[in-house]
């Protein structure tokens, strides 16, 4: 007989300790909880108590007296009044970026370039074995500047060592004098195709490098060890499951990161599941397409299966490809990354081996380049493999219908909008802004939204995802009636988005996003009501339980 241990934790529910890493050998039943999941039809269910089975699949919901009766023989957990949610799916981010980023110098908190500055010194004076001083997450939006910053302004604080800084979007690079000089970029150094060096007026480079041009400095880095690498990959896991996240779709995986999902999955490690998109139509893919996609792998818990692409660069930094010139810098456009032709041929070659294509798109540019590419496409290869526009962000309002009728699913991130929201007019304007984070007229045509939120760029806890899109407003209640709140959803659409939606924009609507019978028993327990609640207060919800497949994974077995 195995033994089995209650304990009490700080939330008053009690956690069932069972031999064997927390899974749960035989059924049990979680009773006592405010249980809310939707059903295939997207239906809001209600339940008091959940069953599963050794297997960690749901055997039902619903009542506590006629589960116990049903299942008599098995373990019972009090869940203590706590409300229980299928567990949350990010359908965009970036797992190892997401542990990496831990590990390296953030920007994100910083108020102005001084404490920047501050924060690079500092950084530099307590890690003195780093070669390279490597991270980001800055924002010259958020500093006030009205420029981007300069290599000189690193220079300032650190020159002996290179220092290679990526923007909060991941779409700009800020790199001080020796990080330049180790990647032999100087005034001779062109623009590469997709990319832009941003030069001063006597044509020297400032230290900023856009999207495609970032790569100059990237092909000098150091690479990356195994062992930094599976210790990225257990900070993202760790802090993936603290935030209740059961599933995310890992935008961008390359050969490393295929062959180290497997080797988690093998050993039962990969405490979130994965869905992978492997990262362009070479290299990688062509080696991994002689196979063809991986439609599951380690029970559910990896699959790659999806091609991720690139239209062009962010919104921030001005490489976003826009129909008409920038509202506040006239003099650009943005950038597309590929030409119409060599753009369809890409999507053509992923989805004629069967994969899912998910394509970058953030400006009015980009988006309608892919909506043409998809049209381009014959029919034989596209036919339900639910193909996506990953971001979606700036759509001419003549192109979202073509979303629903070419059937590309919008793959959105909520928090984008808020974080955007202090420079998004002013880069395209008051009539171009209104099919910008349009999430309510998505909705309204029938489109099914992903939602995400492309972690590390943003935080990856769902609720403030939730939060973003049912008020579309910061953590401050700003602006006070939201910002164009016209386009906000409701609490149940934003819950359908980051669970039974964002499951079909993976295939995998009919084994995850819902806790229906026969489904992975994945689901979290909060410590407030999120149906009932003021929405306000939404970003303040924690997590108190993780579980997935029947076992609890955050706050872990002891």
């Amino acid at each position: 007989m195995r033994r089995i241990k209650f304990t009490t934790v700080k939330s008053g529910i009690l956690a069932l300790t069972l031999s064997g890493a927390g899974l749960a050998h035989a059924d049990t039943i979680i009773a006592h909880v405010r249980g809310y999941t939707l059903n295939q039809k997207g239906q809001l269910q209600q339940f008091s108590a959940i069953a599963f089975d050794e297997q960690g699949k749901v055997i039902d919901i619903g009542k506590v007296a006629a589960l116990a009766a049903k299942l008599p023989r098995a373990t019972r957990i009090d869940g203590a009044g706590k409300t229980l949610l299928p567990g949350m799916i990010d359908a965009h981010g970036h797992v190892l970026s997401l542990g990496v980023s831990q590990m390296q110098l953030s920007l994100r908190a910083t108020a102005d370039l001084a404490q920047a500055q501050q924060a690079i010194a500092d950084y530099a004076r307590r890690y003195p074995q780093h070669q390279w001083i490597m991270g980001g997450e800055w924002n010259q939006a958020n500093w006030k500047l009205g420029r981007f910053p300069t290599a000189q302004e690193i220079d300032a604080v650190v020159k002996d060592r290179p220092v290679w800084l990526s923007r909060v979007d991941g779409h700009a690079g800020w790199a001080n004098s020796r990080a330049m000089q180790l990647a032999g970029i100087d005034e001779t150094t062109p623009d590469p195709t997709g990319g832009k060096i941003e030069k001063d007026a006597q044509g020297k480079p400032t230290g900023i490098l856009i999207d495609a041009a970032m790569k100059l400095v990237d092909k000098v880095l150091p690479p990356p060890s195994e062992a930094e690498q599976r210790a990225a990959l257990d900070l993202a896991l760790q802090e993936l499951a603290r935030v209740g996240v059961t599933s995310a779709h890992d935008a961008g995986v390359s050969e490393s990161a295929d062959r180290l999902f497997r080797e988690y999955a093998d050993q039962g490690k990969l405490s979130t599941r994965i869905y992978g998109m492997i990262r362009g139509t070479d290299g990688f893919f062509d080696k991994a397409a002689q196979q063809g996609p991986l439609l599951a792998y380690g029970n559910d818990h990896y699959a790659l299966r999806a091609v991720k692409l690139f239209a062009d660069g962010a919104l921030g930094s001005r490489g976003a490809a826009l129909l008409a010139p920038y509202s506040d810098a006239p003099h650009t456009q943005g950038l597309l990354f590929k030409s119409a032709d060599d753009m369809a041929a890409m999507i053509e070659k992923a989805a004629s081996k069967g994969y899912q294509v998910n394509v970058h798109a953030i400006g009015d540019a980009g988006n309608r380049q892919i909506l043409d590419g998809f049209a381009r496409l014959p029919a034989s290869a596209s036919v339900n493999l639910r193909h996506r526009i990953e971001h979606a962000q700036v759509v001419a309002l003549s192109d979202i219908p073509r979303f629903r009728q070419l059937g590309i699913l919008p793959s959105m991130q909520p928090t984008h909008a808020t974080s955007d929201m202090n420079m998004a007019e002013d880069r395209v304007g008051a009539e171009r802004i209104k099919g910008a984070y349009a999430w309510r007229s998505f909705l309204e045509q029938g489109s099914r939204i992903a939602c995400g939120s492309d972690f590390p760029i943003e935080s990856p806890n769902p609720f403030w995802g939730v939060h973003a899109a049912v008020t579309r407003q910061d953590m401050q209640g700003q602006p006070a009636k939201g910002w164009y709140a016209n386009q906000a959803m409701t609490v149940h659409e934003a819950l359908r988005c980051f669970t039974l939606d964002a499951a079909y924009a993976a295939h995998q609507e009919n084994i995850l996003g819902t806790l229906e019978k026969g489904k992975w028993a994945d689901f979290i327990l909060i410590d407030q009501d999120l149906l009932h609640m003021p929405v306000k207060d939404i970003y303040k919800i924690k997590v108190l339980q993780t579980w997935v497949g029947g076992r609890q994974v955050y706050p872990g077995s002891k």
